[in-house]
């Protein structure tokens, strides 16, 4: 079973989970004649919206790249996750609504021992489906069926709010309803905002997890022939298409046959491992007692020497072109591009005095 699969059976669960809680209310509404536990049973129908909108999501994600998305249709996925976000938010501030209108107008609990019984099994059936879904959705970083389970939690706390207030009420005379309500409605808002923020961030292009920029340098510099790697870009186009590209380190030695080779399997090996489509460039390290080696390792050391400077990379000596080009990456703390340029060509322009020096300032987009 694949992911998308796993995400729909999931759905599925909390679908067909929330019809046979519906349905018990609906029974026990219709025997005990209380209306309220109907109306109840009705909501539990709307609770399975979430896990319908997850699946249809998931199956529109899975749609074959077309001339006018060449890269599919897994973004989908996001405005899945964005939908329910937005239904978790809006049953937050409802409940906060209602909450606050309970603390200025307080009102005795009526429980039935049938209310109490649906009330206690509403809660447990929804507090273990909620916590299921969310598990998987972590597990299969699923933000949609994240926010599906999250919506399931939130309906279990909320009722388990007013049951423990309704109690309080009863035992002691002190109406919490409305306090406790507020409450828990401002987590939930709080809760929301950020569900919404995870998909939102993902639409925009968020920064790379620090986590997977490390493995994936470390595997690249494993090849053999890869003296550094640089330049490391990814772009998410859902869960299971991402686009990146970097650049690696080989001695000016290697033949284009052997770079073509090396360039080859470092990308069919991120597809294969990350499924990743990488696209591999290429910087030439100066190699040998000759006038390029030697400039390199002053310019590098050079421009090394600047606290501002992260990193220094793609050196280019070219006699033919009249022209010394270097990579550099400047500190988060540099905000005038035009005045380091300025600062870095006038360090190293002695060092090549005929040439036309090019400082290109890279930005560090994962790390």
């Amino acid at each position: 079973m694949n992911r998308s699969q796993e995400i729909i059976r999931t759905s599925w669960i909390g679908i067909v989970t929330n019809v046979l809680l519906a349905g018990f209310k609906a029974a026990v509404g219709v025997l005990s004649s209380s209306v309220a536990i109907v109306m109840d049973a009705v909501n539990n129908l709307s609770d399975a919206l979430s896990s319908v909108i997850t699946i249809v999501g998931t199956k529109l994600s899975q749609r074959p790249a077309d001339r006018k998305h060449p890269f599919g249709f897994g973004r989908i996925e996001y405005f899945s996750a964005i939908s329910i976000a937005v239904i978790v938010l809006s049953a937050g501030i409802t409940s906060l609504i209602e909450s606050v209108k309970k603390i200025f107008d307080p009102t005795e609990p009526d429980y039935t021992t049938t209310t109490l019984v649906v009330i206690v099994v509403a809660i447990v059936v929804k507090l273990v489906l909620g916590q299921y879904v969310k598990r998987k959705g972590e597990q299969l970083k699923s933000d949609a069926l994240t926010a599906s389970g999250s919506d399931a939690l939130f309906d279990a706390i909320i009722t388990l709010a007013t049951l423990v207030s309704a109690g309080i009420m009863l035992l002691w005379g002190v109406s919490l309803d409305g306090i406790l309500g507020a409450l828990i409605s401002i987590v939930i808002i709080k809760a929301g905002i950020e569900m919404l923020a995870s998909p939102v961030n993902e639409l925009l292009g968020t920064s790379i997890p620090a986590e997977l920029t490390s493995e994936i340098k470390k595997e690249v510099t494993a090849f053999e022939g890869v003296h550094g790697v640089f330049d490391l870009i990814l772009h998410n186009y859902g869960p299971d298409v991402k686009i990146g590209s970097l650049h690696i380190n080989v001695y000016d030695t290697m033949s284009a046959h052997d770079i073509h080779r090396l360039s080859r399997k470092i990308s069919t090996y991120m597809f294969e491992k990350h499924g990743i489509i990488m696209t591999v460039g290429i910087y030439a390290i100066a190699t040998g007692d000759n006038r390029r080696a030697e400039l390199q390792s002053k310019v590098m050391q050079t421009l090394a020497a600047h606290q501002e400077i992260v990193q220094v990379h793609g050196f280019l000596y070219s006699e033919k072109d009249r022209m010394l080009s270097v990579d550099v990456v400047p500190d988060i703390s540099v905000h005038d591009d035009a005045a380091l340029i300025s600062q870095l060509t006038g360090d190293i322009q002695s060092l090549a005095p005929q040439m036309q020096i090019v400082i290109v300032v890279d930005h560090n987009y994962s790390e």
